[in-house]
C-alpha cells in the first residue's frame, strides 16, 4: 500500500528546542543530571489568581464552544491592555483570540505564501517562520540578524530584500533566539521605506515585548498608523504570565484580512478552550506583581549568564536586552555550534540549542535560555567551562 501525503509535508521543519527537550528528558529518566537550558518557557508557575480565574470559570458552567474568535470580554481587555500600554486604538473587533502564538503565524503565511511569492523573516530567528514559509511553496528569504547590529535588524538591509515578489516581511523584536531589540530609530526607518512597497503586508511578533531590560522601552508596530492596514501584531500570553501550557495567543489582524482568519481558526480549531479565555481575562485585569517579580529575577539571571559565558575559554557573549535568552559566539572554541550542544548534552548534562536550528545566520553560535534558577544556572557554566576545557572540538 502507498499513501500518498501530498509533497508540501516534506517541507515542513520543526522546533528543535523540543526535540532537544525530549533527549534531555530521556537523558534524565537513564538516571542522568541534566540542567536544561534548551526550552523557552517561564519556570515560573501560572500566578494563582490567574488559575483560580480558570477553576471558577469552570465550576460557574463555562464549558461550551466560545466564538471562533474569542470571548468579548477577553478581546475587549486586550484592546484596553494595548490601549494602556502604547496609546494605541484597537477595536475589539480587530483582535482575534487563538490558541498560541504560532497559530497567528501559521494564519499570516498560509494568507500570503503559495508558490512563486517571497516571504521575508529574521535569520536567526524563530524556526517555525522557515518551515511555514517552505510548507506553503513560497521561497524564504532570510533578513539577517547580526551580532555587530546588537542583534537588532537593519531597516536599510531589510528593505533592499524587497522584491516585486514580497508578499509578507515577518519582524521580531524583542528577539528569539538572540535576545536582540530593535531600537525606535530603526523601526522609524523600516517603516517609512515600507512606504515605497505598499504592497508587502508585516507581522509583527510581539510575544516577547514585556521582557524588557537596561531600560529599554518596547517599540509597537501598531503606533505607526500608516502600516496598520497591512499589519498583523501577533503576541498572546504565554511568556509574559507563565502560561505556555494554557496555549493562549492574540493577534490584531487589519480589517481586509480579519474575515480571512476567522474562517481559518473556523475550520481549524474551532474556538480557544472557554477557560483558558477566562484565566486570560484575569492575566490582564488583574494585580500584574508577579510580571514584575518575575521580569526582575529573569534580569538577575540574564546577568550572571553573560558574566558567566564571557569568562568561558573561546566564548563571547553580547548583552541581550530583552526575552530570555543569550546567544553566545562560540565560534572560537573550535567547535561547531550544534556539535557543541550536543556534546554539551550528552557530556556535561546541559541542555542548550545549537544557532543552526534558527537559521543559516546562526552558525557559530548557542542559545541558552536563563528561564531556570539561578544555582542551575551557575552550575550549568560550571560545566560547560569544565568540559570546554577538556574536551577537544568534534
Amino acid at each position: 500500500m502507498t499513501l500518498h501525503v501530498v509533497p508540501s509535508f516534506s517541507r515542513i521543519g520543526e522546533e528543535n528546542a523540543f526535540a532537544v527537550l525530549a533527549r534531555a528528558t530521556e537523558l534524565q529518566r537513564q538516571g542522568k543530571d541534566i540542567i536544561n537550558l534548551g526550552i523557552g518557557q517561564p519556570d515560573f508557575p501560572t500566578p494563582d489568581h490567574i488559575v483560580e480565574a480558570a477553576v471558577k470559570a469552570l465550576r460557574d458552567g463555562h464549558h461550551g464552544y466560545t466564538p471562533a474568535n474569542g470571548i468579548l470580554p477577553l478581546r475587549e481587555a486586550v484592546a484596553a491592555d494595548l490601549h494602556k500600554r502604547f496609546s494605541v486604538t484597537v477595536s475589539p473587533d480587530e483582535v482575534m483570540i487563538v490558541p498560541g502564538g504560532k497559530v497567528t503565524m501559521f494564519m499570516a503565511i498560509l494568507m500570503f505564501g503559495e508558490p512563486g511569492a517571497e516571504i521575508l523573516y529574521p535569520d536567526p530567528g524563530f524556526p517555525i517562520y522557515r518551515s511555514m514559509i517552505e510548507f506553503t511553496g513560497a521561497t524564504p528569504i532570510p533578513v539577517p540578524i547580526r551580532e555587530e547590529n546588537g542583534f537588532a535588524f537593519s531597516a536599510e538591509e531589510t528593505l533592499s530584500l524587497i522584491t516585486p515578489k514580497t508578499r509578507l516581511l515577518i519582524v521580531n523584536s524583542p528577539a528569539n533566539p538572540t535576545g536582540g531589540v530593535t531600537p525606535k530609530a530603526e523601526v522609524d526607518k523600516l517603516v517609512a521605506g515600507l512606504a515605497r512597497f505598499p504592497d508587502v503586508a508585516v507581522m509583527s511578533d510581539e510575544i516577547y515585548d514585556q521582557m524588557l531590560y537596561d531600560g529599554e522601552r518596547h517599540v509597537c508596530l501598531l503606533s505607526y498608523p500608516e502600516i496598520r492596514d497591512r499589519l498583523i501584531l501577533l503576541n498572546g500570553w504565554s511568556k509574559t504570565y507563565a502560561m505556555t501550557g494554557w496555549r493562549l495567543g492574540f493577534s490584531v489582524w487589519p480589517k481586509p484580512l480579519y474575515e480571512n482568519a476567522r474562517k481559518l481558526a473556523v475550520n481549524s480549531h474551532s474556538c480557544v478552550n472557554a477557560a483558558a479565555q477566562w484565566a486570560g481575562l484575569a492575566a490582564l485585569t488583574g494585580p500584574q506583581d508577579a510580571v514584575s517579580m518575575m521580569l526582575a529575577e529573569f534580569d538577575r539571571r540574564r546577568k550572571a549568564v553573560v558574566s558567566g559565558l564571557n569568562a568561558l575559554p573561546g566564548v563571547s557573549c553580547a548583552v541581550p536586552k530583552g526575552a530570555f535568552y543569550a546567544f553566545p559566539n562560540v565560534s572560537k572554541t573550535g567547535w561547531k555550534a550544534k556539535t557543541l550542544a550536543s556534546a554539551l548534552l550528552e557530556d556535561a548534562g546541559v541542555a542548550t540549542i545549537g544557532g543552526p536550528d534558527f537559521g543559516v545566520h546562526g552558525e557559530g553560535y548557542i542559545r541558552l535560555s536563563y528561564a531556570n534558577s539561578l544555582p542551575n544556572i551557575e552550575r550549568a557554566l560550571e560545566r560547560m567551562g569544565e568540559f570546554l576545557n577538556r574536551a577537544s572540538p568534534g
